[in-house]
């Protein structure tokens, strides 16, 4: 059937429609570019009283912390009840559209926190995620049907950190990334459509899995992937896995958050244990024929950021520590301000605000400032599970998502 020249402008116009509304989309692990900055515009800039309105909330996602990914009228997110599952809500409501099966709940050798972690990273019509045992798993997103599935441990002699698998996967282009740990496939690349091996990475001293994810960096003309494993921030070649460099200064008590690519430069946080340990460091990553080095720029102790991750908006960094919300200068690690805000948790960015969201339940809006703390907004969840709450909220096409253990709830902050 051949199309009106009218018929083909209006198709055109709705697919440059449907790409505008993509764009508000969170697709993965601190969203669509893993920097944990959205792009989106139109939100609210002060929350009224109480708090912005509370459009559903939804039930049945079981234990574990995954934080939820957003990709058009769906949502998805992990949660475990015996066994751990990758579960699609609409959300128009919170409806249960589908639930599949993952895989078991992996054992920890920590305090007990069981349940899946990661963020089910949405790849068109299907996403990747990874249970806390181990088990890596491709599923279609309308139906939830498993298309190929591995087992870290079981199949590539993985180790897993204290608290088992946490990371969310990486797609690049064709390629599948994620980090079984150990010393025949610390990091390990597949191809995204057949889960075939592309290649494995072999770090060599310690490597453990930690509970960060990787996160893509180009320097001079060598690409390469870029992951916090427990034993420290390394780099492996994109082409072939080879490995390219290690920083151990700043490992501590929980190596959890994300890196930091920018301007050739690498920032990585753990939470500091007693002594030296842990920090804030920031490299210089720096190419020669075809190897990489990276060089301390500082190691300094202004964030120090357990699990809720590290944001960057223009010259600063802004995370949380164990007593409050730290606004820190990027390249050169100076503490800007400290304000105790509602005490540690996790955060995102977005509309030049700060969602910070703590352990215990409190959500704020922070003006993303370095001239002072400026809170736009304070509410208390109304449900808090009884214990720390670490999933990441979630700012997707007006809307925040906030989850707490079985219970998910869906705020309107799109300006009107």
């Amino acid at each position: 059937m051949r199309l009106s020249r009218t018929s083909a402008c209006l198709l055109a116009s709705a697919a440059v429609l449907s790409a505008a509304v993509r764009a508000a989309d969170w697709p993965g692990w601190r969203g669509a570019d893993r920097t944990g900055v959205s792009a989106e515009t139109g939100l609210l800039q002060r929350w009224p009283e109480g708090g912005p309105k509370l459009l559903w909330k939804a039930t049945g996602l079981g234990g574990g912390y995954s934080t939820p990914s957003v990709a058009g009228s769906r949502l998805f997110v992990m949660g475990s009840k015996g066994e751990e599952f990758v579960r699609a809500f609409d959300v128009k409501d919170g409806t249960l559209l589908w639930s599949t099966k993952v895989g078991a709940v992996g054992e920890n050798t920590g305090p007990s926190y069981p349940g899946p972690r990661a963020t089910p990273t949405i790849d068109g019509d299907v996403l990747y995620t990874l249970g806390s045992d181990g088990d890596l798993v491709c599923a279609a997103v309308d139906t939830g049907k498993v298309r190929w599935h591995h087992h870290l441990e079981k199949e590539f002699d993985g180790n897993r950190g204290t608290w088992a698998y946490t990371e969310s996967p990486l797609v690049d282009g064709d390629t599948l990334v994620c980090t079984p740990g150990g010393e025949t496939a610390t990091l390990l690349a597949l191809d995204k459509k057949d889960g075939k091996v592309r290649w494995k990475a072999v770090v060599p001293g310690g490597n453990q899995a930690g509970y960060a994810s990787a996160v893509v960096a180009t320097t001079g003309d060598v690409k390469q992937y870029v992951q916090f494993l427990g034993s420290g921030v390394v780099g492996v070649a994109a082409k072939d896995g080879r490995f390219l460099w290690r920083y151990n200064r700043n490992v501590g008590g929980v190596s959890a958050a994300t890196p930091i690519v920018h301007d050739g430069l690498v920032f990585a946080t753990s939470s500091a244990t007693a002594g030296d340990a842990g920090g804030d460091a920031l490299l210089r990553l720096t190419a020669r024929v075809g190897k990489v080095e990276a060089r301390e720029v500082y190691l300094k102790r202004s964030i120090v950021n357990f699990h809720g991750g590290v944001v960057r908006i223009g010259d600063h960094l802004y995370g949380t520590n164990n007593t409050g919300l730290v606004c820190a200068e990027f390249r050169t690690g100076a503490r800007t301000w400290l304000h105790r805000s509602v005490g540690r948790g996790a955060l995102v960015a977005a509309g030049g605000h700060l969602y910070l969201r703590s352990e215990r339940g409190a959500v704020a809006l922070v003006e993303a400032t370095p001239a002072g703390y400026r809170e736009k907004g304070r509410f208390e969840q109304p449900f808090r599970s009884r214990y720390p709450t670490f999933a990441h909220p979630v700012v997707a096409n007006g809307r925040l998502y906030l989850r707490d253990a079985d219970v998910l709830l869906c705020y309107d902050v799109k300006e009107k």
